[in-house]
């Protein structure tokens, strides 16, 4: 039955990947994990599955509150909504972790991470979260793992939708959008706008500087899909981001504790795609895509008026063309792939360069036989600036039995620097070279119709990691990190009453010098009950962390925390619903960065308090 079901979803449009997964009367179909599709009790890859009903039930205003829940994953926010946020996958950095939109990379070339902090939630149905090395598929950055998020697509019928919201530090929340799909031809539109006044982003421990670092948003999404005739479709898919956020700048307070230290930036974040998708023949399915993502930050000096001098410009184009082909063996399926990557920048900053390409040819093969499953990877990657780069993957599983898998795998992985890295005037280093990364693991998984639980083992040795030193203020490459970790992850559902958690014990360390790399932790978990009587839905959180440190010698000493929060849900009527999310309910006082400035002797980001959020949701049934 399973077999059936996969070969007729090879076909699918992202829409109807989406739909399909979320009504899979089996499990979860997952395609970020082989760049195919596949049931989840089937994949090798850690890999966990975000589905929009999991998202609006949660209420969480912004991705990485949402990402901070899941198995593997640490979040660093300096400010609050809209500031500069990055995501730690598995102890590996930001920049470690690929993130798609809608199989469309978006993320700036001068930074080298994704602004995750303008994409807004309210824009996304579904998330796929894979951890551990993916660049034998991927490509460049995905030595942590890969996020892929996709936004609301065309569903059958026509169903439109509205949320309204307010809450705490004067936030407000509107969207709207309808999903339909008539006859051959599947479509959705969607616009959000929040806003909130938020708080000071910075704690200088002075009243007299404590102003609000607020953030605004106005986004919009669309998709549209036709298919020809059966086994022919294409299809354009596109999300735009605009935003606003006020930050503050500790180096304008070192000059002469200057109150003028409250800076804005104006964040845009873009993606646009085509695609066409092909059943040349019955064994062979293309897939050809067109697509565009626009990173673009512009930052605002407080000092002195708002001109062309306190005005800095970071703009990032990459053009992106794929042509995947699969093709179905007598035993598994083989794919073959083509993708060239063109990042472009242009800013106010004078690069030695602005433009590289990037080129990789990929073989994949992907068996399933009787309870073996065995995936193989290669890929061999053409930089223009650091030349060939060949990355593989090699993973095997076996099923015990009904509920029993056993999994273990084996992904080498590499990062290119940044033009930030390698060209930014002041702390550029021209010598360095690619981060290359080894990573093995293994599971132990058990699955059944309520239940599921897997402990992950992993290993992953990062040669050249490219750090910035607080000191030397120039990037570098330092010896190795060794990462080591295992994850313990567990659901369970009873009839009204649902419960998960996962534990993350790891050590992400420099291995010349034995110290926590920037920001991570030993120990992070979380956990998360519901229960559901009649319309009401009543729901608990705790998240918890360890300490971190903000510099490299780890003298800047960032606490442990623990988080409660509490979500309450009522169904007013068959089409509406209000629900309300207390955040940090008990008011602890935590840090997720400092400024890492020793002349202020690493001042402290400042994170939301106590806060209370209600919304109302409109969704026809």
């Amino acid at each position: 039955m399973k077999k059936v079901i996969l070969k007729g979803l090879i076909g699918l449009s992202l829409s109807e990947f989406a739909y399909a997964a979320e009504n899979a009367t089996l499990d979860e179909v997952v395609i970020t994990a082989t760049r195919t599709p596949q049931h989840q009790e089937s994949v090798i890859a850690d890999v966990s599955v975000i589905n929009s009903e999991e998202i609006k039930r949660g209420g969480q205003s912004t991705l990485f509150e949402l990402l901070q829940r899941q198995p593997g994953i640490e979040i660093t926010n300096t400010g609050g909504a809209g500031k500069d946020s990055g995501i730690f996958v598995r102890g590996t950095n930001p920049g470690h972790t690929l993130i798609l939109i809608d199989g469309v990379r978006v993320q700036s070339a001068t930074a080298g991470k994704t602004t995750i902090e303008n994409i807004p939630i309210q824009q996304i149905d579904r998330i796929e979260i894979v951890r551990g090395p993916a660049s034998s598929l991927y490509g460049a950055d995905a030595i942590g793992g890969v996020i892929q998020i996709f936004t609301k697509k065309g569903v059958e019928g026509f169903k439109p939708y509205a949320n309204f919201g307010y809450g705490t530090y004067d936030t407000t929340l509107a969207e709207a959008g309808l999903r339909g799909k008539q006859g051959a031809t599947a479509y959705a539109l969607n616009v959000s706008g929040n806003k909130t006044n938020g708080f000071s982003a910075l704690d200088t421990h002075n009243p007299n500087l404590s102003d609000k670092d607020g953030y605004r948003n106005l986004a919009l999404s669309g998709n549209l899909s036709h298919q020809i005739v059966e086994g022919h479709e294409v299809g354009l898919n596109l999300l735009h981001s605009k935003g606003s956020t006020r930050f503050d700048n500790s180096s304008n307070l070192t000059l002469a504790f200057d109150p003028a230290f409250s800076d804005h930036a104006n964040l845009t974040q873009q993606t646009v795609g085509l695609f066409s998708k092909n059943q040349i023949l019955d064994h062979w399915h293309s897939t050809l895509r067109i697509s565009q993502g626009v990173d673009e930050v512009v930052n605002y000096a407080a000092l002195g008026p708002f001109t062309s001098q306190s005005r800095s410009l970071f703009r990032t184009k990459q053009d992106q063309f794929n042509w995947q082909n699969d093709i179905t063996l007598p035993v598994g399926m083989l794919t073959l792939m083509y993708d060239r990557l063109v990042d472009r920048v242009h800013s106010t900053t004078d690069f030695e360069k602005n433009k590289r390409t990037n080129e990789g040819y990929v073989a994949s093969y992907l068996a399933n036989i009787d309870s073996h499953s065995l995936q193989l990877s290669v890929r061999d990657n053409h930089n223009s600036s650091f030349g060939h780069n060949v990355t593989g993957g090699l993973g095997y599983g076996y099923t015990l039995n009904n509920q029993w898998r056993i999994t273990g795998s084996y992904g080498s992985a590499f990062k290119a620097p940044t033009f930030n890295d390698l060209y930014f005037p002041g702390f550029a280093n021209p010598n360095l070279k690619p981060e290359k990364s080894d990573n093995v693991e293994a599971s132990l998984r058990y699955n059944d119709e309520s239940s599921n639980a897997s402990i992950t083992v992993y290993e992953n040795k990062v040669r050249d990691l490219i750090i910035f030193s607080n000191i030397s203020n120039v990037a570098a490459n330092i010896n190795k990190a060794d990462i080591r970790g295992v994850t313990l992850a567990v659901s369970k559902r009873w009839e009204s009453l649902d419960l998960s958690g996962s534990i993350d014990i790891q050590s992400p360390r420099d291995d010349e010098t034995d110290k926590l790399l920037r920001r991570r932790a030993n120990r992070h978990s979380q956990m998360q009950l519901g229960y559901s009587v009649q319309d009401w839905r009543f729901g608990t959180e705790m998240v918890m962390s360890s300490a971190r440190y903000e510099d490299d010698a780890n003298t800047l000493r960032m606490g442990g925390y623990t988080l409660f929060n509490m979500t309450a849900q009522y169904k007013v009527h068959r089409d509406w619903t209000l629900q309300a999310r207390a955040n940090n309910i008990f008011d602890k006082n935590y840090h997720l960065a400092l400024d890492g400035n020793p002349a202020t002797n690493g001042f402290a980001y400042n994170t939301p308090g106590a806060n209370l959020f209600v919304n109302l949701r409109y969704e026809p049934q």
